[in-house]
């Protein structure tokens, strides 16, 4: 059997999905298609659990705790997708679904107050909504050797990016581009522990982490993952995206107040953070959080949480720890209400372990050009150093207005940096990589944007002789030059023919 080009597989199914929204906005048909993804493939699950029951002879293929005992998801019968397939040419469909969604929800607490029960809505085209049941019923999905909660993961993860860029801004506060989060967890290798995100958005970077374990023949079990989000509806899409990679979400959890103000996770101290925090938040909650114990570095101001959501995941990494976050470009330069003190504080501290700049344009949310921050407790092997890489340059144009990065660059930006943290094949490169002592970092006033140290490119000098270039050069100018002259004739001919003179 040929294999299946996934990639090509993906991006059609979401195009025959999203000839079916019609009138409705993005941010709102996501939850139609995500939510029937979701139970299409919880049905699966079950429906091969529930067949290997039947062919036992003392099993109970009706039996919820047979199914729970293989953490399968139990979808009770009005829920299973041979009941809804079944409903979907009814005017009633809608009705049908939104009841399927609350049974699964009352037969799994992990759950609760997560599906969406949006498909009776009355701006939902129900013969529409047929379709789409038709299309994704029609897609058995079947990859050579392959599970299928791998490609329904790989589905809802590519339709989240998907609907991430119809939304444009509002679609960037629940997604981070993929490109980013591999290289983020390519870099801090979280292999086994205590993995915390205080932003988790719809949960990339746990589902890249889980991906990172298993690509490297780890077992998932070895990480727990810890999360906190205040936007409900995002919290939402997380619990099914990691439901669907049978990633336990217990600890992933809603508030709406945040993590400044409600921290979920007090006594934690992770082994990896990975964060991609609102940029430049302002109105955070300061007056509140003056004297907090947090803010060892200084206070951040309440103009700008950057330093804020930097200082509140040190707080919560272990003594061992490193930790990865997506920050403002604005964060490696500003001296604002005492960010500059408290930049010089972390690097003084010997904390800073590395800065990557990032291309602009990467971002759905933002046009703001980034950075990742690499936060290290022990730093053995490059005690009062930084490496500075800008990736500025890097990347290419996947379409109009966006950019991403191509897996030679994740492999070049990662490999520098593990090399360099082994001491072997590591040599500083003008205008990529520099790894600067801290005497640098204290001539450069602490700030740490990786340009000031890399340098400008060499230019590859091209064998040609300058006294040739400018011969070039200028006879091309005299042509240019001689044909607007001619150009220029033929228009003052052509007015005085009606009358009219330059």
């Amino acid at each position: 059997m040929a294999k299946i080009d996934n990639s090509s597989f993906e991006q059609k199914l979401f195009k025959a999905a999203d000839k079916l929204r019609k009138n409705i906005d993005a941010a709102e048909y996501k939850h139609v298609v995500l939510g029937l993804v979701f139970l299409k493939y919880i049905s699966e699950s079950f429906s091969e659990r529930y067949h290997k029951l039947e062919a036992e002879e003392w099993s109970d293929p009706e039996d919820r705790d047979e199914y729970i005992a293989e953490n399968v998801f139990f979808v009770p019968k009005m829920a299973r997708w041979e009941h809804i397939r079944s409903s979907a040419k009814l005017p009633t469909i809608g009705q049908t679904l939104d009841e399927a969604m609350e049974a699964v929800e009352k037969d799994n607490k992990e759950l609760k107050n997560v599906l969406p029960q949006v498909f009776g809505k009355a701006n939902l085209d129900k013969t529409s909504l047929g379709e789409l049941i038709d299309l994704i019923s029609n897609t058995e999905l079947q990859a050579e050797n392959e599970k299928s909660k791998d490609l329904f993961g790989r589905v809802y993860e590519y339709f989240l990016g998907e609907f991430a860029n119809a939304e444009g801004k509002k679609g960037g506060q629940f997604y981070t581009p993929k490109s980013i989060v591999k290289l983020m967890v390519e870099m801090i290798e979280p292999y086994k522990g205590r993995v915390y995100d205080p932003a988790s958005g719809s949960g990339g970077m746990f589902v890249m982490s889980e991906k990172f374990v298993t690509e490297h023949r780890g077992s998932i079990k070895d990480i727990t993952i810890y999360g906190q989000e205040s936007n409900q509806t995002t919290w939402k899409l997380s619990k099914m995206n990691l439901a669907i990679r049978n990633i336990n979400s217990k600890f992933a959890v809603w508030n709406t107040e945040g993590s400044f103000l409600k921290d979920a996770h007090p006594d934690l101290k992770a082994d990896y953070i990975l964060a991609n925090p609102p940029f430049n938040q302002k109105d955070w909650g300061v007056d509140i959080l003056q004297e907090d114990g947090r803010w060892k570095y200084g206070t951040p101001p309440n103009g700008n949480a950057n330093f804020a959501w930097m200082q509140h995941m040190l707080y919560h990494l272990s003594p061992r720890g490193v930790m990865a976050t997506v920050l403002s470009n604005g964060s490696l330069s500003s001296n604002t209400s005492g960010e500059g003190d408290i930049r010089k504080n972390l690097s003084e501290a010997d904390l800073v372990e590395c800065i990557v700049a990032l291309p602009k344009q990467l971002f759905y949310n933002t046009g703001i050009p980034a950075c990742i921050w690499f936060l290290r407790r022990e730093k053995n092997s490059h005690s009062k150093e930084i490496l500075f890489m800008d990736a500025s340059e890097m990347g290419f144009m996947k379409d109009r207005v966006h950019r991403d990065l191509a897996p030679e660059d994740v492999d070049k930006i990662t490999s520098t940096y593990h090399n360099w943290r082994a001491g072997k094949n590591y040599e500083n490169e003008k205008g990529f990589c520099k790894s600067a002592t801290l005497k640098e970092v204290q001539k450069h006033s602490y700030i740490l944007t990786p340009g000031r140290y890399v340098g400008i490119p060499d230019e590859v000098e091209d064998g040609i002789p300058f006294e040739d270039k400018m011969a070039d050069l200028t006879a091309t100018l005299k042509q240019q030059m001689d044909k607007e002259a001619e150009l220029n004739q033929d228009i003052a001919t052509q007015l005085a023919k009606i009358g009219f003179s330059l």
